[in-house]
């Protein structure tokens, strides 16, 4: 019977529509059973997002989980809003179940609760029936606990907020410091889940316990709280340099200096130190390099943070990449934890070594060879270091009489090398050539080559060892410009003797006996560099002379035509010479002639033809030279063998390549090898570096130095080639003057093609000697018993980047009794580290104050007694009487103390600048313990503690840059500078305020009325101008920046701002004229500032845009003050004038004008402009009444001081009227005169006019014309830019200063077009009728991001003019104009249309109404023509619009 009522039930409506059909859901799965008498049944049926007047079915399933059959029965809910089917026995075998349909019918929207009561013999179980309300509810764990954290570190912990709810929510979270959460709000769909992530960021050690509060629901808010906590630890780091093996970590003696020893010069060395945490949380870490700019950065490390983990260690690799040879170098890591408060410093110290190379022999003898033979000598080279050595011999074997196997190569540590020499030579005579062997990081080596030839006619002298040596001394004795034959004489004469050694001397009675010079061996750089060619520099005067030394013969096409080159040899001995030059065969390079005799102290041209063979080629070769006295072609000659004098060698470098102009020239391949620096050096003196080029390719390299491009440096060689697989050294010299950092840039070319040129970039700095002593100088000893002794340490810091030799000197008074150790030796730069007894607290504001601590230590075992004394110093321009009547400015927290043994203490200082100075506070202590009695008290000087320094500032504004838009943009920026007084108030910013100015530092309402009080001395007009009512607003742009290093707070504060809330029966009701005026503007908002205020930092700059409504006809005038907090305040008076439409009205800004200033004397005075602007929009005419100007001629002896050369003109309306005058002063002093200008239909005004004649034989005139224009206050090139805005101009301002009658100035100005995607259409408007005055191009169109140059020449008239033109570049953009240009024509075309076409719509008109209907259609049919004519202007106007102008804020001033 259940089971067919059960069938029925099912098939009913109700059932179908309260979804009984469907799957059970997740939720109903797992709802909560229990067994009652071995019936399962579940705990509650629940009911959600049900709706009203609907049903809803559940199913309440009893299943039978026992052995046996069950019976049972039920008894139905009691409400009416939930039922079943009708009670009665149910039977269930063992494992069935049957379902019972419960049925929920709402009727309102509550909650309901019911039940179903299971009855059996062995008791009753009720199943509760539930219907809710659709809920918020979020679902949080009630705790979270964070892991372990770093103190200034972060840990983070992820928990799920869960929405247990029928609703979707939005979330947020509230918590409190060191916690943070992670979204902080959401939303969460009903079932769904949200990781939350909790970030606990400590700033102090200890367990930090929050709770987070999590809201939600609806209008009525819930909340869940969930309870944080977290464990936050100090970290503890510990540095050990590797190196030392120990398993227990705690107990390994920690180092902090990291030896990286003797470094190879180029190569780079790694070593690593390990940062121990020895705490039990990861601790974050910065790793920075002491900041030392004049500090070589030979030391890296490519970590800056890291963290180190707990219990753990982190490996920190540092590089060590030497670069001088024999620098000893010395840095500084230091290694900060997180929030700074464990810092450990790491010393890092290396040197470099570089390559050892030595030649076993300083010459190589050839004794004689007969001409046409060749004879080898070897000459061998070792390298003693570990570091290969890169050598080159210079010189040209191909074109020389001596030549090597290998010039050039690569010594390997710990080789030796056997080169083979071969002289070969081309004349009878005798050779001789001191060779460079140039060594990459090492000074150059020198080795003499010499040899003689014989011929079968010509037999000169052999040519010894010992005749060089001979040489030399006789050289620096000022012999050897005298032939071997004019000194024999003088031997036999007695003129001349020889010393012991067999070198030529002058008597004794000559020299009045003064010792003989002796020759030594000059140093190998000076001796490179000092040869009277690379530098004017020489050590030796030259006897034989070749110009030029290099030459670069360039392009050489076509090969038929071959180009030569004139070689200028000169003779500067008092004997005849010959000149030989060493044959080449197969050279493109050839010298004619290649043997001549030249004449004493006289010169000869010789000729070198470049003969190409081969085109797209490049040649270069040294052409080799020999100079002998003539006399020595035979050794008959030579009586004597102390006159043997050997030959001079000649060098030229030359080179040329045979490409075509347009062609690419062989592309070079090669490694450069380039220091970064030159190596330290003291001031004024001289540092070398070197250079390796190597030639990578299998083609010849040509290479050029451009040493015009940096004089500074000097490079040799500076032209010459590399052959293929070779390389080439290069030795660089500096002389730095100072401490300066210079950077220096060589241009090096290659190939002879600019293309290949590649820009060498070394830095260098002149060192000063700087020794820093610990304690200023000063070493404390504690007072001693007689007999015993005590020992300090001393601290002595190198700051330099040049080793320091040290000598301690004690008196001889105080050697008995005072002995250091060591005596001396030698400090390596950075070689100590210094505690800073130094503090800088950097700027503070005038009137602010700063903390500070300073910290006090007593290594003593005694307590101490202490008094601070404090001397204040003030650095700047001040007035020393007024100052020093100014209070301290540094407080001390107190000013004595007790110290205990082994103990320190804390002062707090506070300081407070009064004035806008550097103040420097030197603090010292005195020992006040207190003494035994009896003992008389000694006299002790007051120790040095430590020197504390800040600098009073002011908040600093000015004004950088000013516009127009709106009705003003006709106005020139220099007429808005002046109408706006911008000078004036700059200058007045730039100056300390009064300290009126500082009643109220900050803006604040502090009036009770409606015109507050003023409390600035200085009162400024902001002149808006004039225009007709109902006008567009003048809207002046004005750019301010902070040019100071505070942050600075500014507003702009109407009389309103500043006027305290206070209660209407508190408040005057009877308002002045004044104050009323004031209210109108005010309440109609005639002047605004938007913003009226901000804050901006260091550098930065901000817009402020002013404006003037044009409402009510009149004078508009508002005083607002501009405050700058801790800083000036200064009253502006906002003023501007509306007139009416048909006014006619000339806007004056001032009653005064001043003329430039006029030389006295001058026959033609230059002609000046005065302007005058029509603020109206009617045309006005104006007359200069000339009465005073007459009386003032009459006066001067009918000299006409003031010409008016403009009595009458009209102006049209919103531009500018000139007149102009001259100005002829008699005297050297101030003229004035009172002019009334009268405008006619409208108001008179009486301008006074002044101008200053100067004396020329004291003042220039350049001066002052330039002043009198040229304000460095107006910014030559725009910084402010408007919405929209298309285009700039790189210069508004030009000044072309004086300019000669007659003669052309020319200048050249950028448009740049700034929007990246649209092009635009420029046309300069000019205006100027006095002038001739030419712009190139007139108009034009810039593409996007195109910048245009425009050529400006002004050529002045024939009599002398002051000028100032005001040009206006107007901008389109060109879609726009070609939009509006078309739509234009369509207007006009559609205009014509509609003049000559019409419509009748009436129909079946009378006979009798037909004229009366054509008259009113025709009536009609033209007011309607009008309408659409008006319309469409309208239209054209509005939709279309005037192509977009940039008005003033393109236009350039030029004067």
């Amino acid at each position: 019977m259940l089971a067919q009522m059960h069938d029925e039930f099912r098939n009913s409506d109700s059932f179908r529509k309260g979804g009984y059909g469907r799957k059970v859901s997740a939720r109903e799965a797992k709802k909560k059973k229990v067994v009652f008498c071995g019936i399962e049944v579940p705990e509650t049926l629940s009911w959600h997002d049900w709706e009203l007047g609907r049903e809803t079915i559940k199913h309440l399933t009893l299943r039978n989980v026992h052995g046996k059959t069950q019976k049972l029965s039920y008894r139905a809910p009691s409400t009416p809003f939930f039922f079943t089917v009708f009670p009665q026995p149910i039977t269930l075998s063992p494992g069935m179940s049957v379902s019972l349909p419960v049925v929920f019918r709402p009727s309102e929207k509550r909650d309901y609760e019911d039940n179903i009561l299971l009855k059996k013999a062995e008791g009753e179980f009720s199943v509760t029936l539930h219907a809710m309300l659709p809920r918020f509810c979020l679902s949080v764990p009630a705790a979270v606990q964070l892991p372990v954290c770093a103190v200034h570190s972060a840990t983070e912990a992820a928990f799920p907020v869960c929405n247990v709810g029928d609703l979707a929510s939005i979330f947020t979270w509230e918590t409190s410091s060191p916690f943070s959460v992670d979204p902080d709000r959401g939303t969460l769909n009903p079932g769904a889940v949200c990781m939350v992530k909790v970030i606990f960021q400590p700033k102090v050690a200890g367990v930090h316990y929050a709770a987070a509060t999590c809201w939600f629901g609806g209008e009525v808010k819930q909340k869940r709280t969930i309870m944080l906590k977290a464990l936050a630890k100090y970290p503890c780091l510990c540095v050990n340099v590797t190196g030392k093996k120990s398993e227990d970590v705690q107990s390994e003696k920690f180092q902090d200096v990291l030896c990286f020893g003797s470094v190879p010069v180029g190569t780079t060395v790694e070593k690593s130190v390990e940062i121990f945490n020895m705490s039990v949380v990861e601790a974050p870490c910065e790793i920075k390099r002491a900041e030392e700019p004049l500090r070589g950065y030979v030391f890296s490390c490519d970590v800056s943070h890291d963290v180190v983990p707990a219990k753990g260690k982190l490996v920190l690799w540092i590089r060590f990449q030497p670069q001088v040879v024999g620098e000893h170098s010395t840095d500084y890591f230091t290694i900060t934890s997180a929030g700074c408060h464990l810092k450990t410093v790491l010393k890092v110290v290396g040197s470099c070594k570089g390559p050892s190379v030595s030649l076993h022999q300083h010459s190589v003898d050839f004794d004689w060879i007969s001409l046409g033979e060749s004879l080898m000598r070897t000459l061998k080279i070792s390298n003693t270091s570990d570091v290969p050595a890169y050598y080159q011999f210079d010189i040209d074997c191909k074109g020389s009489v001596f030549s090597l196997d290998r010039p050039c190569g690569v010594l390997e540590g710990g080789t030796t090398l056997t080169l083979k020499v071969t002289f070969r030579p081309a004349h009878p005579m005798s050779y001789h050539r001191r060779v460079a062997c140039l060594v990459h990081h090492q000074e150059p080596l020198y080795v003499d080559f010499f040899g003689t030839c014989h011929s079968d006619t010509a037999k000169p002298a052999t040519l010894h060892k010992r005749h060089l040596s001979w040489y030399r001394t006789n050289m620096v004795r000022g012999l050897t410009f005298y032939p071997p034959d004019i000194l024999g004489e003088m031997l036999k004469d007695g003129k001349l003797q020889m010393d012991e050694k067999g070198a030529l001397m002058l008597p004794p009675e000559i020299s009045e006996d003064q010792p003989p010079k002796e020759y030594f061996e000059p140093n190998a750089m000076a001796e490179y560099f000092f040869d009277g060619v690379s530098s004017e520099l020489a050590l030796f005067p030259a006897h034989v002379s070749v110009s030029p030394r290099e030459y670069d013969f360039g392009c050489c096409m076509p090969l038929h035509k071959a180009k030569s080159l004139s070689l200028c040899v000169t003779n500067h001995t008092k004997g005849s010479i010959i000149v030989a030059w060493t044959p080449s065969d197969g050279s493109a390079f050839q010298v004619r002639p290649e043997i001549c005799d030249m004449l004493p102290l006289k010169s000869s041209t010789f000729h070198v033809f470049f003969r190409p063979t081969q085109v797209s080629s490049l040649y270069a070769a040294e052409l080799e030279g020999f100079a002998v006295y003539k006399v020595m072609r035979h050794y008959n000659n030579i009586e004597n063998d102390a006159t043997i004098c050997p030959s001079w060698c000649l060098t030229v470098r030359l080179r040329a390549h045979t490409y075509e102009a347009k062609q690419e020239h062989m592309i070079p391949q090669y490694i450069l090898d380039i220091p970064k620096s030159f190596p330290p050096v003291v001031c004024d003196n001289d540092t070398h570096c070197s250079m390796l080029l190597s030639n990578t390719s299998t083609s010849l390299i040509t290479f050029s130095v451009n040493q015009t491009a940096c004089p500074s440096v000097l490079v040799k060689p500076s032209l010459g080639h590399v052959i293929p697989g070779g390389h080439q050294i290069f030795f660089l010299s500096t002389h730095p003057v100072n401490t300066v950092l210079q950077q220096h840039v060589l241009p090096l070319e290659l190939n002879s093609y600019p293309a290949y040129t590649k820009e060498i970039v070394l830095q260098s700095c002149g060192q000063s000697l700087l020794l820093l002593l610990e304690g200023d100088g000063i070493l404390y000893f504690k007072p001693l018993h007689i007999g015993t002794s005590s020992t300090r340490m001393y601290t002595i810091k190198n700051c330099t980047r040049l080793p320091i030799d040290f000598t301690w000197k004690i008196q001889q008074s105080d050697s008995k009794i005072l002995s250091v150790s060591p005596t001396a030796g030698v400090l390596q730069p950075y070689e100590t580290m210094a505690q800073n007894q130094y503090v800088d607290l950097g700027n503070v504001l005038v009137g602010d104050q700063k903390s500070y601590s300073i910290v006090l230590l007593n290594d003593g075992i005694c307590t101490l007694n202490y008094i601070l004394i404090v001397e204040q110093l003030f650095t700047g321009p001040h007035d020393p009487e007024e100052v020093c009547s100014d209070l301290l400015a540094l407080e001390l927290e107190h000013s004595r103390g007790t110290i205990p043994a082994r103990s320190k203490a804390f002062v707090r200082v506070k300081v407070r600048p009064a004035r806008r100075l550097r103040y420097t506070w030197r603090i010292r202590y005195d020992n006040c313990t207190p003494r035994a009695a009896g003992l008389a008290k000694s006299k002790e000087k007051k120790q040095f503690l430590c020197c504390i320094a800040v600098t009073g500032v002011y908040p600093t504004l000015c004004i950088t840059d000013a516009c127009t838009i709106g009705t003003a943009r006709g106005n020139s920026k220099m007429h808005i500078w002046k109408l706006f007084s911008l000078d004036t108030l700059n200058e007045y910013l730039a100056r300390d305020p009064t300290p009126g100015e500082l009643t109220y530092k900050v803006p604040t309402r502090h009036s009770t009325c409606l015109i507050p009080p003023v409390y600035t001395p200085l009162l400024l007009d902001f002149d808006f101008g004039s225009a007709p009512v109902g006008s567009k607003p003048t809207v002046v742009m004005l750019l301010l920046e902070n040019k100071g290093v505070v942050p600075v707070d500014w507003a702009f504060l109407f009389p309103s701002d500043q006027k305290m809330d206070i209660e209407r029966w508190a408040e005057d009701v009877d308002f002045t004229p004044q104050e009323l005026h004031q209210m109108r503007i005010q309440d109609n908002q005639l002047f605004s500032v938007s913003p009226k205020s901000g804050t901006l930092l260091p550098g930065q700059e901000k817009s402020v845009r002013l404006s003037h409504r044009h409402d009510f006809i009149g004078t508009d005038r508002l005083p607002v003050l501009l405050k700058i907090s801790y800083g000036h305040e200064i009253l502006l008076t906002f003023s501007g004038v509306t007139v009416e439409h048909n006014q006619r009205y000339v806007h004056f800004a001032s009653t005064k004008h001043v003329f430039a200033p006029i030389a006295v004397g001058r026959s033609q005075p230059p002609t000046q402009i005065y302007k005058l602007y029509n603020g109206g929009s009617m045309p006005v005419t104006f007359e200069v009444q000339l009465d005073n100007i007459v009386k003032i001629q009459e006066k001067n002896f009918q000299h006409p001081v003031f010409a008016c050369l403009t009595p009458r003109g009209e102006i049209p309306p919103g531009e500018s009227g000139h007149i102009g005058w001259i100005f002829s002063p008699l005297e050297a002093k101030t003229y004035t005169v009172d002019v009334l200008i009268q405008i006619l239909e409208g108001d008179s005004t009486q301008i006074t006019f002044q101008g200053v004649g100067y004396n020329p034989n004291i003042v220039e005139e350049a001066a002052t014309s330039r002043q009198f224009f040229c304000s460095a206050l107006i910014p030559g090139s725009a910084k402010l830019t408007m919405p929209g805005q298309a285009a700039t101009l790189s210069h508004h301002r030009i000044c072309l200063g004086n300019i000669p009658d007659c003669t052309k100035a020319c200048r050249l100005v950028f448009l740049n077009n700034i929007s990246k995607t649209k092009a635009v259409v420029f046309t300069w408007q000019m205006n100027c009728k006095e002038m001739v005055l030419e712009i190139v191009p007139e108009s034009g169109v810039a593409q996007p991001g195109e910048s245009i140059p425009c050529f400006i020449t002004l050529q002045p008239t024939r009599n002398p003019y002051f000028c100032r033109i005001n040009l206006v570049c107007e901008v389109y953009i060109q879609e726009s104009l070609v939009q509006y240009e078309r739509d234009l024509r369509e207007w006009e075309k559609e205009k014509e249309r509609q003049a000559v076409e019409f419509t009748i719509t009436e129909k079946d008109l009378e006979p009798k109404k037909k004229l009366t209907s054509v008259v009113r259609a025709l009536k009609t049919l033209h007011q309607l023509s009008l309408a659409q004519e008006t319309a469409a202007s309208v239209d054209k106007e509005h939709s279309l619009g005037k192509p977009r102008q940039l008005s003033r804020g393109h236009e350039t001033l030029i004067c």
